[in-house]
């Protein structure tokens, strides 16, 4: 391999790097939207049942009244919890494979580079 060959490899695999780097941060910037999206949406849930809880702990007509709004809050809030951790769960499965897809993608393509620089690795 002459030295020219050598220089070209290397400023290859370093932009193939820099490639892998970039794709890996916007992989990144889109797990971030989209957990803080859930955050966000969680906080406006917390928000919009304490409101309800303050609502109806002003206009309960007795305590048994009270108790059975404050139960049904309950269910809705868990119900709803229930649901954005379903969600929250799908969405770390897609990143997951991305990431794994991604992974295996680079390995392969580093594994076959390796190949074509080394005699006798052939396929």
């Amino acid at each position: 391999m002459t030295t020219e060959t050598k220089l070209e490899t290397v400023n290859e695999v370093t932009r193939k790097a820099m490639e892998n780097l970039t794709e890996l941060a916007e992989l990144n910037m889109k797990v971030l939207d989209k957990v803080t999206t859930g955050q966000k949406k969680a906080l406006d849930l917390f928000m919009e049942q304490s409101k309800r809880q303050v609502e109806l702990a002003t206009k309960a007509k007795g305590f048994d009244e009270f108790i059975k709004g404050q139960a049904e809050l309950a269910k809705e809030t868990s119900e709803r919890m229930l649901e954005e951790t379903k969600t929250n769960m799908q969405v770390a499965n897609e990143m997951r494979e991305k990431y794994s897809a991604m992974v295996k993608d680079q390995i392969a393509k580093f594994t076959d580079k390796v190949r074509s620089f080394t005699p006798g690795m052939g396929s």
